[in-house]
């Protein structure tokens, strides 16, 4: 009898907790879904679980949505695809809920279930529901069915495909601006599946209509549907439907509609191509990067080099440069730092000569620009242009730039410039570098902030690795001794860390020679963090050097650590006291 019993005990467990007041104990129920299927089995699933989370009307929408994703992979449970179709019931209910992710989370579950549907249980089962959906009373069933339809018209038979089509142009006229939303977002979607000859007839039919629409809402997601339309038409086609509406759009009364052209715009002029971008996109693209919407300027900066690179033409790129400049002075800091995020992209565009004559002084006038964001935005891309102008010319006109960036009050800019410095010394070279550049990398060593220390030991890593370990021994090492009796513990920190990551590329002789007589001294530090800093250095020393030096420099002196008042000195030394064992037995 028992053994009868056992397998209706989880879904005893899930109906009383699903019925419990306790909103946690239903989310881990539902959360559960996977677990009990299993243990019920394939039939019982589809006999008793898919019908109860059917009749489930629970109120939570927390709930609802954890039931809606859980569903989206419950294929495997109920006996495979052959079997799908019982999820659907569910999911359509689902569809119809007024809270808005649950309904998008059902659709995007009945989406995952439709693709792995066969053709004709979509025929017999998902053509349907989304018809059902498409003519529901309430607008949040239409909502959710216009997100289906891409999914049901590829299987679906002529006289189906025919009604769908019918259908759409019904949401997209619909009453309910919600609706009418739902389409506009969803055109590209359902465009890419429908035939050539009603895409002409029928879609751009309803596009036209919805671009028209009153509703501000409705016209800016028609805007994304413009460029995913025009990229299925033929060229002309798409010249002679498409172009029209958005050069209206980009001129439209509301400023939500023109952030979205100023967002779509390259893709618009990929679908129409050079020639026609240049002549009627730039026009309508310059009135973006000039709109009175801070929001659209932000928009329309963004993707500059992007539109350059389309258009790539003289005439062009001189009704676009005169805005760009503009752009570098706006009012708008979150404008100045669209541009500076992509403007260094447009130097290997323009070439050398423009660039010298009208980006460089842009570049210089970001990177002294009061807010920080659009400094770092403009430092993070410098090698874009060291390209194409030369590092000669870059060094003479940012230099001075670098060096006042580098005490930045930010801290965020300071640590943008030391990352960035390797890849500059790497170009300008070892001498310039060592004229120029060192005594600042040095000086960052004792910066206020710890990210920036770090940082700063991180950098004469990879400026030894890029120099060579002869050129980091004469010109780096002395330099950093000189700071190892600092007065300040966390200066003196930064010393040992900078020594710990300089030794695997200086090798084992500079370790032993230079650095372990430094480390074994701080070892007496009145300080318990340089102490055991000291014992995790040694543990780091142990793979470069001898092991004749593991034993009889290091391990001494962690022995004499492990005796340390401090537990923390104490831990890490044993640590490191393990360490040398293992290598001793090895």
């Amino acid at each position: 009898m028992a053994v009868v019993e056992e397998p209706l005990y989880p879904i005893a467990i899930l109906i009383d907790e699903l019925k419990n007041d306790d909103i946690q104990l239903r989310l881990n129920s539902i959360r559960r879904l996977s677990t009990i299927a299993r243990a019920l089995g394939e039939d019982r699933t589809r006999k008793e679980l898919i019908p109860f989370l059917n009749e489930n009307n629970d109120d939570d929408d927390e709930v609802l949505l954890a039931m809606a994703e859980e569903l989206g992979s419950f294929i495997p449970y109920v006996g495979g695809v052959d079997y799908a179709p019982v999820l659907l019931p569910p999911l359509e209910t689902l569809c119809t809920v007024e809270e808005t992710v649950v309904r998008d989370k059902a659709v995007e579950s009945l989406c995952k279930i439709g693709q792995q549907m066969k053709p004709r249980d979509v025929v017999e089962f998902f053509v349907p529901l989304v018809q059902r959906l498409g003519a529901g009373e309430w607008f949040t069933a239409r909502v959710s069915a216009c997100g289906l339809f891409h999914i049901a018209y590829p299987s679906a038979t002529e006289q189906q495909r025919a009604d769908l089509r019918t259908l759409y142009g019904q949401l997209s006229h619909d009453d309910m601006p919600m609706v009418r939303r739902s389409s506009a977002l969803n055109m590209g979607k359902f465009a890419a599946t429908v035939e050539p000859q009603y895409l002409k007839l029928d879609i751009l039919e309803f596009f036209r209509d919805l671009t028209n629409d009153d509703q501000d809402s409705v016209r800016l997601l028609a805007v994304e549907g413009c460029a995913a339309v025009g990229k299925l038409l033929e060229k002309k086609d798409c010249i002679s439907s498409i172009l029209p509406v958005i050069l209206s759009f980009a001129q439209d009364k509301s400023w939500r509609v023109r952030y979205m052209v100023a967002n779509q715009l390259h893709e618009l002029c990929e679908a129409v191509g050079p020639e026609v971008a240049r002549a009627e996109l730039v026009p309508a693209y310059v009135k973006l990067l000039r709109d009175n919407e801070a929001e659209v300027r932000i928009a329309a900066a963004g993707k500059v080099t992007k539109i350059c690179a389309i258009v790539k033409n003289a005439d062009a790129f001189n009704a676009i440069l005169p805005c760009v400049k503009d752009l570098s002075t706006d009012t708008s800091q979150h404008v100045r730092s669209a541009l500076a995020s992509v403007i260094m992209g447009m130097a290997p565009l323009l070439g050398k000569e423009l660039t010298i004559e009208t980006l460089l002084p842009i570049f210089l006038a970001l990177l002294k620009d009061e807010f920080p964001d659009v400094r770092l935005n403009i430092i993070s891309k410098l090698d874009q242009v060291n390209q194409v102008i030369g590092m000669d010319l870059l060094s003479q006109s940012l230099l001075p730039a670098i060096v006042e960036l580098s005490e930045d009050r930010h801290w965020r800019v300071r640590l943008a410039i030391i990352e960035y410095i390797p890849l500059l010394a790497g170009q300008l070279g070892m001498e310039f570098f060592d004229e120029k550049l060192k005594s600042l990398c040095m000086q960052w060593l004792e910066d206020q902030v710890y990210s920036i220390r770090e940082a700063a030991a991180t950098n004469l890593k990879r400026l030894a690795e890029e120099f060579g370990a002869e050129w980091a021994q004469s010109q780096i090492l002395p330099m950093i001794m000189d700071k190892v009796n600092n007065p300040h513990y966390l200066y003196r920190m930064t010393v040992l860390l900078s020594l710990s990551m300089l030794a695997p590329v200086l090798g084992a002789e500079a370790t032993c020679n230079t650095m372990l007589p430094v480390i074994l001294n701080a070892a007496k530090d009145r300080v318990p963090n340089i102490r055991f800093n000291v014992a995790k250095m040694l543990q780091s020393f142990i793979p470069i050097v001898e092991p004749s030096v593991v034993e009889q420099t290091i391990r001494p002196c962690l022995l004499e650590l492990n005796e340390d008042p401090d537990p923390d000195v104490r831990y890490f030394a044993n640590q490191a006291l393990q360490a040398c064992d293992k290598v001793m037995v090895g």
